[in-house]
């Protein structure tokens, strides 16, 4: 019997943090929740470099790491979208690229499409940006300077959250159409 990895523990981490991270923001305790995210934030980076240099990479990881992304973001713009901190443009762009994801996979399920779940470079660049924009977000409740950077930074997020969202469109049709094995990378 194989032991969870550190890579996975950190993932769950991530997931269990979620919740509280929303708790937070909800009673206006923006310090704590920056705190939080900011850790979140970190293990998502640090699951997969601990991963890859122990060579961990396991098929539990491989769909938890996405569910913890979209579990932390998704909650997180729609919080600070209903708290009118992040406009409600921004947070529909980011959840319709989520939905179109699930939806996707969904139909390489159906069709018995083989998948690699391994997230492809827009995707990495748009959850970096999300990832920034949360966290200037928070930073501003500190920072009201910040708030000039703001629009720039909601832009760059829903220009690369549109474009990841093309690319896997493109990507997904081109790979039912031609109806081969290859293997699309989802995110």
């Amino acid at each position: 019997m194989k032991q969870i990895n550190i890579p996975n523990i950190l993932t769950v981490l991530r997931i269990l943090l979620t919740p509280l991270f929303v708790i937070f923001l909800q009673r206006g305790l923006f310090s704590f929740a920056l705190l939080v995210f900011i850790v979140a934030a970190v293990s998502d980076g640090l699951d997969g470099l601990l991963a890859r240099y122990f060579k961990q990479h396991t098929v539990l990881g491989a769909y938890l790491d996405p569910i913890a992304d979209k579990l932390l973001l998704a909650s997180a713009f729609v919080s600070l979208s209903l708290l009118k901190f992040i406009p409600g443009w921004l947070t529909i762009i980011v959840l319709s690229r989520d939905i179109l994801i699930l939806f996707a996979i969904a139909v390489f399920t159906i069709t018995d499409t083989a998948i690699e779940m391994k997230p492809s470079l827009p995707s990495k660049f748009t959850t970096v940006a999300q990832l920034s924009t949360i966290f200037f977000v928070l930073l501003n409740t500190h920072f009201p300077s910040i708030i000039i950077f703001k629009p720039f930074l909601f832009w760059i997020t829903a220009s690369l959250t549109i474009l990841s969202g093309f690319h896997y469109i493109y990507f997904g049709l081109n790979v039912l159409q031609e109806g081969t094995g290859n293997k699309p990378e989802t995110k």
